[in-house]
């Protein structure tokens, strides 16, 4: 433990403090600060929050604020990436955007500390688990050099983006002609010249089975293939192909369904699987014919609902003190006003991107980076897989004897094997790995609380005759 000073006096730096514990014993700095990653949404969200009126950075009348502060940009810098190009050219970007003179720019730079995976033993229980718990403490890095009111981008992409299914959307409201832009962007972002001149084909061919498919049939045939053989799942491609890289063509592809299994589907075993069916069937089957309900609507609420669940796990595993974090995408008022954009509109390519160009632009801020809005990179990917290699040893001993293998739900073996093939670089879904590491830690804390918290009226009483206490009696 690091050293500390209890005589009610400002500590300071003390020596053998790292930049990290001087940062958590100086609290975050007064007023509102903002992320910024290079990426669209949290570049918009800083330049939105340092032209609010008053002093930028502060809200009016916020007390413990000087006059003129600016507002603090944080962005995190992944050391163990190295000269990876796109996260250069994203750094890049957010310095010219910090460029701004209302901005405060702060880069919190981390090696393999900062890695997923990296802290297990410090992470938290949360209300439940998330795939934010194996980063917790990364994104703890980041948030302790924030600010009071800390702005992040989280659920942009799901509240703005278009799901795959939109496009069986199109098809029932007989705007074929808008599925041309969508299915030449997976053309391109599949590669091959030979192939790419009958993908848009076969993506008119999958959003119309969709479009003509009911969401009882739909369910129930992904219940029957849950029984028939084990599924293959992993991360759905967005409808404008914004996710370049190889499998962007057959993730959207796999996403034209009503119901589809997750990342972390494959490495379930059969029990667990046939259960889920007997779910889903049950659900089709009192699931009403004619709902109207249309299937890019329902997966692209279910995704969002989602992101939103995995957020609030993240406000709890990474909180900081006297720290309050706000995602304004997930806002109800700005959820209901992504709706109202026509669909056309959302399943263009770089949509999200002009959505948010013309926000701007309507703020006044019409300069930005070269490079800007561009596709997400893959950085967060190679993050994620250079932390499994790097826990490698804690993670393969997490699962020797796991909880989740005493449920039945998975066999220890087959995730042990799943984790060397994701550390020596194999294709494999990391969110799914992400989910059942997740949770298998969240089980873990829970029964190390078992006992030590009381749930419901009665438990002090029972607590208390556990330890030899005598109840109390009634009079």
């Amino acid at each position: 433990t690091q050293p500390t000073r209890d005589d009610g006096l400002d500590p300071g730096p003390i020596p053998g403090m790292g930049p990290a514990d001087r940062r958590a014993v100086r609290g975050p700095a007064p007023g509102v600060g903002a992320d910024l990653s290079g990426g669209p949404a949290s570049a918009t969200l800083a330049l939105l929050a340092a032209g609010l009126p008053g002093a930028p950075g502060t809200l009016h009348g916020t007390p413990g604020t000087l006059a003129g502060e600016r507002l603090l940009a944080v962005t995190f810098n992944d050391l163990t990436l190295g000269a990876d190009v796109e996260r250069t050219a994203e750094l890049e970007r957010a310095r010219g955007i910090a460029d701004n003179p209302r901005l405060h720019h702060v880069v919190v730079a981390a090696a393999e500390e900062g890695l997923p995976y990296a802290d297990l033993d410090s992470t938290p229980l949360t209300d439940e688990p998330g795939p934010s718990l194996v980063a917790a403490s990364r994104h703890r890095l980041r948030l302790s050099a924030g600010s009071a009111d800390q702005l992040t981008g989280y659920g942009a992409r799901q509240v703005l983006d278009a799901h795959p299914a939109r496009l069986a959307d199109l098809l029932m409201d007989r705007k074929r002609r808008h599925l041309l832009r969508p299915a030449a962007a997976l053309a391109m972002a599949d590669g091959a010249s030979g192939v790419s001149l009958a993908v848009p084909f076969t993506v008119y061919r999958a959003a119309r089975r969709l479009a003509r498919t009911a969401q009882r049939d739909g369910v129930t045939a992904a219940a029957r293939r849950l029984r028939d053989a084990r599924p293959v799942g992993g991360p759905e491609g967005d409808a404008v192909g914004a996710a370049q890289g190889p499998g962007v063509l057959a993730a959207s592809l796999a996403a034209l369904s009503w119901c589809r299994p997750g990342p972390a589907a494959r490495w379930l075993t059969g029990e667990a699987l046939a259960e889920v069916s007997v779910r889903l069937e049950t659900a089709a089957i009192r699931t009403a014919g004619g709902l109207g309900t249309r299937p890019g609507v329902l997966r692209a609420r279910a995704a969002l609902a989602r992101q939103a669940a995995d957020y609030r796990v993240l406000e709890q595993a990474a909180e900081v003190r006297h720290q309050r974090l706000h995602a304004p995408f997930l806002d109800n008022q700005v959820v209901r006003a992504a709706r109202e954009l026509p669909e056309t509109l959302r399943v263009r390519p770089g949509a999200r991107a002009a959505v948010l160009r013309d926000v701007l632009a309507g703020s006044g801020v019409h300069h930005l980076p070269e490079g800007w809005g561009g596709p997400s990179p893959t950085a967060q990917a190679k993050a994620a897989r250079a932390g499994i290699r790097y826990a490698l040893g804690q993670l393969t001993s997490l699962f020797e004897a796991p909880l989740l293998a005493d449920a039945g739900l998975i066999e220890a073996r087959v995730v042990r094997r799943a984790l060397r093939a994701a550390a020596d670089g194999e294709p494999l879904p990391l969110d799914g790995l992400a989910e059942i590491v997740s949770t298998e830690l969240w089980l873990r804390r829970l029964l190390a609380r078992r006992g030590t918290c009381w749930t419901g009226a009665d438990a002090p009483r029972q607590r208390a005759v556990a330890a030899g206490v005598p109840p109390r009696t009634a009079l």
